[in-house]
């Protein structure tokens, strides 16, 4: 699998000069990646700020952790069954 050249803070850093005003084609040149790439970043990280981005991140590794694999729909609650049956919250 190819290794992500990108970290989710520079893919929203991208995002946000896409809101400010450059043009899809500028963005992509300037980055090496194509449009279609921007496109799919919109649709993925598109609304999200790089501190809730590092949430994404924090959860991901829970769900993971917690079922074994990052699948979607994997487990009904993932945050939860990370912290097991006899957890008190």
């Amino acid at each position: 699998m190819k290794r992500a050249r990108f970290s989710e803070e520079q893919i929203i850093g991208v995002l946000k000069e896409a809101e400010a005003g450059a043009k899809t084609a500028d963005l992509a040149r300037r980055h090496g990646v194509s449009e279609a790439t921007i496109y799919n970043w919109k649709a993925k990280y598109g609304g999200l700020e790089v501190f809730r981005c590092a949430g994404l991140a924090l959860y991901r590794g829970v769900h993971i952790a917690a079922n074994g694999s990052n699948l979607p729909g994997a487990n009904a609650a993932p945050g939860l069954a990370a912290f097991g049956p006899s957890a008190e919250i």
